[in-house]
């Protein structure tokens, strides 16, 4: 099993991975399959979203996605003039130049369908793209899946997967071909190689070294000028709740109290949250973000790397690398062996996998042995279990703002916790990423990513 660490960290915009990244990279697909078939007869293309897309998808600018994917607009490298511009255009009247091919008629209003039904077979987000000819006859219909952290898998890809969580994984020959937490620890015992060099080594063999530290130290950049950008944003985030921007007031109270010489012991879980808030505060405004290991809990993993740049003695920017590389080979194994989707498992699949893979990064930068980097992921990951995913109103505000600085206090102290102890402990990282699989399962689906149970439903929109 192999998960690019330049996959599970992608740079994209907000304000979810799973409904506006991944519907947004299954239009393009969608429009350059078409272009492999007779383009030039279609005349209309219709989007129908099923499941968590269709219950929440206006929160989260599902439709708006789409219509930028269609237009061959990627969410790596989109610019809001050019979303403003889709908007306008559509607003107006004027066709869809697809990417490549002919422009058509196009209305999100009457062409992206929020159909109110049950969810696909197979997965809560589920989208079925057709383009019709000029009696409205089906030329070519794809079925696709968002199943978290911007990752996307056609209908047939995810009957493949044969129950295990697709997307992301490359058939490649690897050194180290781990898939579970207790082959990577058995790995590294027979090889005398960390994870973080197993990890570089399977890395390489893909990608090159070269082309991997460029594409490492690129979201550790995007990471930190993610918080940099919230924390001197303000203002009140789209959407209707009326969610007034907070890190920017907060930030000023820190530094003024840093100046006073105000530092009582907590005041780290402070700094830890601001630096969480910021990222997500952007994230809730369709701004770039890194997913980590998807949108809604994309502050947790730059504020506990913001954290050991300022507040861990010794920090080398070098190690970033290994933070990262460390972090993603646990995300990759949750991935693989439960989900990241908070529509599959609730936010302990989010929230709870960013914190148990930022508290392994964080303890093997700080000089953990494999055996304590396991253990940290574990203790993070365990005190996440049974959270749901209830964002208000459909929107990543509340509570996934301030939930992401309570998941990067989590992982700070996971790793503290680990690195008191010498690795050997009661529940394995396997047990418990079986265990949030099994829980995600039992799970409602009113409390996963539908809007309909919760905070959701007990908070009246203002």
């Amino acid at each position: 099993m192999f998960i690019s660490v330049l996959d599970i960290f992608k740079i994209g915009i907000g304000p979810s991975s799973s409904h506006t990244f991944g519907p947004m990279k299954a239009a393009a697909r969608f429009v350059r399959e078409l272009a492999d078939g007779d383009a030039d007869a279609v005349r209309r293309i219709v989007v129908h979203l099923y499941g968590s897309l269709s219950l929440t998808g206006r929160g989260h600018a599902t439709d708006r996605a789409v219509m930028l994917g269609l237009a061959g607009l990627a969410p790596e490298t989109v610019t809001q003039d050019q979303i403003i511009a889709c908007e306008r255009d559509r607003g107006a009247g004027k066709p869809l130049e697809l990417a490549g091919l002919p422009a058509i008629p196009f209305d999100p209003g009457t062409d992206i369908v929020f159909e109110p039904g049950p969810p696909l077979t197979g997965h809560a987000n589920g989208m079925v793209f057709e383009a019709l000819d000029a009696a409205g006859n089906t030329l070519l219909a794809c079925t696709y899946f968002s199943i978290g952290g911007g990752f996307v898998v056609s209908e047939a890809e995810l009957a493949k997967a044969s129950g295990r969580s697709p997307g992301g994984e490359i058939d490649v020959d690897v050194p180290y071909p781990f898939a579970t937490a207790d082959e990577m620890l058995a790995m590294a015992r027979a090889s005398g190689r960390g994870i973080a060099e197993m990890k570089r080594a399977n890395e390489e063999a893909r990608h090159g070294a070269e082309k991997l530290d460029r594409g490492l130290d690129r979201i550790a950049t995007a990471m930190n000028a993610c918080i940099d950008r919230g924390l001197t944003s303000e203002g009140e985030l789209p959407g209707g709740l009326k969610v007034k921007r907070r890190a920017a007031e907060i930030h000023a109270s820190l530094k003024a109290g840093l100046r006073a010489n105000d530092l009582p012991d907590h005041r780290i879980n402070d700094w830890l949250s601001v630096w969480a808030m910021a990222v997500n505060e952007e994230n809730a405004a369709g701004c770039q973000v890194v997913t980590a290991p998807t949108n809604g809990a994309a502050g947790v993993i730059p504020a506990v790397i913001r954290y050991y740049q300022t507040r861990c003695r010794g920090a080398r920017e070098r190690d970033l690398r290994d933070f990262l590389l460390v972090a993603a080979a646990v995300g990759g194994l949750i991935k693989h062996n439960a989900s990241i989707a908070g529509a599959e498992v609730g936010c302990q699949g989010e929230v709870g996998s960013a914190s148990a893979m930022a508290a392994a990064g964080l303890c093997a930068v700080l000089g953990g042995n494999d055996g304590q980097i396991e253990n940290a992921a574990e203790i993070a990951l365990e005190h996440h279990l049974g959270m749901t995913c209830d964002p208000v109103a459909g929107l990543v505000q509340v509570p996934c703002i301030e939930r992401n600085a309570f998941g990067a206090v989590k992982a700070v102290t996971a790793a503290s916790l680990a690195l008191f102890g010498d690795g050997r402990h009661v529940v394995s990282l396997d047990q418990c990423v079986e265990t949030m699989r099994q829980t995600g399962l039992d799970m409602q689906s009113k409390y996963k990513e539908t809007s309909a149970g919760g905070l959701a439903v007990n908070v009246i929109e203002c």
